[in-house]
C-alpha cells in the first residue's frame, strides 16, 4: 500500500475511534440534550470515515467521491467539538482528530 494511503487510513481510523469515544462520553454528560448535535455529528463522522477507509483500502474508484464528503463531515464535527473542548477533554481530542482527518482527506483529493 502506498505511504500516502496508509497515512490517510491512519487518520481515518484515528478519527473513527475519537468520534466513537466522544459520542459515548457525551452520553454520560449531565446535560445530554445540550450535546445532541455533537453526538449526532460524532456518529455521522465515524460512519463516513469508516466507509471512506474501506473504499480507500480496497482502491475503489469511488473513494475519491467520499473523500470530499468525509472532509466536510470532519470539518463540521471538529467545529462542533471545538465549542465544547474547553471543558470536555473528549471533545477537544475529537476536534483534533477531525482536523487531522479533514486535512488527510483534502490531501487525498489533491493527489
Amino acid at each position: 500500500m502506498h505511504t500516502q494511503n496508509q497515512a490517510l487510513l491512519d487518520a481515518l481510523n484515528a478519527c473513527i475511534a475519537a468520534c466513537e469515544h466522544c459520542a459515548t462520553a457525551c452520553l454520560q454528560e449531565e446535560n445530554v440534550k445540550m450535546m445532541a448535535r455533537c453526538i449526532s455529528l460524532d456518529r455521522d463522522c465515524a460512519d463516513v470515515c469508516a466507509l471512506t477507509a474501506r473504499l480507500t483500502a480496497r482502491g475503489s474508484e469511488h473513494a475519491q467521491h467520499l473523500l470530499r464528503e468525509c472532509a466536510e463531515v470532519c470539518k463540521a464535527c471538529g467545529d462542533e467539538c471545538e465549542q465544547h473542548g474547553a471543558h470536555m477533554e473528549h471533545c477537544r481530542e475529537c476536534a483534533e482528530a477531525c482536523r487531522r482527518c479533514e486535512q488527510a482527506c483534502r490531501q487525498g483529493l489533491a493527489a
